[in-house]
């Protein structure tokens, strides 16, 4: 049986389900976009194609191998985009909760059931219909659980809300020894630059108690100030609305000193290496044009406690 463990986001990666770009079917229609990066690129004939995005993919499993961490990948489903798998599931602790995802992603959860099944039925937790929670909205730091959420009258006609209130009260109820912090997300269906579809998508803790952060991510200037304050403003990295746009905070710790990043966030691996982190780059820029990077296509299971 897997023996899950996540506490943070941090500590040494042991054991991770990474997604798959095989079979990733045809460019989708302006209609089937999921997100305003995606709508973007469809537009502008730039979507990725499968070759180099699983050739991208290709490059973070020789990373994971290199530093000895046990890889599962989705079980290949024809013409289906399974690369985003911290969309469908996320381990806080010992559980693995599985998320409530838009219906039409439902065969990606059934993709990764061989693992699911590895879990003691007990430690896997499915919420009730109502709760809506994914995993790029849910970080791990010390005793806190930082969730990114949408709070607009509209989050029903808002596709990239993908985190309702309740699936925050889900987490503060499953786990009340611990503080759950939310956070309203700036959404926009048009603009990327002025989206953040996930909270890691303007967030993201490092090791060494660092982070990197998007100030115009945030809804509320008291909920980008609530993290200043926890992290201190030396300790963070703080991005441009471009750089957001790239993706910048969506990069992926192995371990506290071990970060994985895209190969052309030039500014940003500069500063993780003169703050002593060994950077292993990657190319992503292809699943980037998504709107999903590095944490995006990772669901960690196991680390070191």
């Amino acid at each position: 049986m897997l023996k899950l463990n996540v506490k943070d986001e941090t500590s040494r990666l042991r054991a991770v389900i990474l997604g798959t770009a095989e079979n990733n079917g045809p460019t989708p229609t302006v209609e089937e976009a999921y997100d305003p990066k995606s709508r973007e690129h469809i537009l502008a004939g730039t979507y990725p194609n499968e070759e180099d995005m699983t050739r991208e993919m290709d490059a973070i499993n020789a990373v994971f191998l290199k530093y000895d961490v046990t890889v599962y990948r989705p079980e290949v489903i024809e013409c289906c985009n399974q690369i985003f798998t911290r969309d469908i599931g996320f381990v806080i602790d010992d559980l693995f909760i599985n998320a409530n995802i838009l219906p039409d992603r439902e065969p990606e959860l059934a993709a990764i059931k061989y693992v699911i099944d590895q879990i003691s039925p007990e430690k896997v937790i499915t919420p009730p219909v109502e709760v809506h929670i994914e995993g790029g909205d849910v970080m791990l730091w010390n005793d806190h659980i930082f969730i990114g959420t949408y709070k607009g009258d509209d989050y029903s006609d808002i596709k990239t809300a993908r985190t309702n209130q309740q699936g925050v009260e889900f987490i503060r109820q499953l786990f009340p020894h611990k503080t759950v912090k939310e956070f309203d997300l700036v959404k926009s269906l048009i603009e990327p630059r002025d989206n953040a579809l996930h909270l890691d998508c303007c967030f993201q803790p490092i090791g060494h108690g660092r982070g990197i952060i998007y100030e115009g991510g945030f809804g509320a200037k008291a909920d980008y100030q609530y993290l200043v304050d926890l992290f201190g403003e030396e300790n963070l990295f703080h991005i441009t609305r471009e750089e957001m746009y790239h993706m910048h905070s969506n990069v992926f710790s192995i371990s506290e000193d071990v970060v994985v990043s895209e190969e052309n966030f030039t500014r940003l691996n500069t500063w993780l290496r003169e703050k002593g982190y060994t950077v292993e780059e990657v190319p992503y820029a292809e699943i980037s044009k998504q709107e999903g990077l590095l944490r995006c296509s990772t669901l960690p299971l196991i680390r070191d406690i």
